[in-house]
């Protein structure tokens, strides 16, 4: 059966190199040492050999308590998580002949996305015989455009796709 495969840095018994750079539990290098000394000299400081790099020639192994740099690294990733924003793509949709009260409800909750950090895919949707008249729908995405050019930029140009006609607005 094969081993199961352990993630996070070897301990211990588990280093199988014959020689290792040992650094002590102060930060301390002392140089290339035997595997066995390493350990032997861990377990008198009632400590754990840990390997910190293990792509190294010889492997790095720190003398230090395991539990706690464990916790250390748990916290580390839980505050690298917290920090972490993620970006959301909001749809606005439209129509050609939008009247301008909508239109303006339309670009206050568009500003309030870019405020947010927010990506905003306009969408206008042509219906029976607007779509014999693109040419107003390009006009109202052209006038977003131009309403929002200081808030956002357009990281993808309005195009068509079937019925509708979009464009992705992202924040500056």
């Amino acid at each position: 059966m094969p081993v199961p495969v352990k993630d996070g840095p070897r301990v211990n018994r588990d280093i199988r190199d014959r020689e290792i750079m040992l650094i002590d539990a102060e930060g301390a290098n002392l140089g290339v040492t035997l595997t066995v000394d390493a350990i032997r000299m861990a377990e008198e400081q009632a400590l754990d050999l840990v390997e910190v790099a293990p792509n190294a020639t010889p492997p790095v192994c720190k003398i230090m308590d395991f539990g706690r740099f464990r916790f250390q690294e748990q916290k580390k990733a839980a505050e690298a998580r917290k920090k972490q924003k993620t970006v959301e793509i909001k749809e606005i949709k439209l129509r050609p002949g939008i009247d301008d009260h909508d239109y303006d409800v339309k670009m206050r909750a568009m500003k309030s996305f870019f405020e947010e950090g927010n990506k905003v895919k306009v969408t206008l949707r042509f219906r029976g015989r607007e779509m014999a008249h693109q040419d107003l729908g390009m006009k109202v995405l052209i006038r977003v455009r131009s309403e929002t050019a200081e808030l956002a930029k357009v990281e993808l140009e309005p195009s068509m796709e079937g019925r509708q006609m979009t464009m992705v607005l992202a924040p500056r």
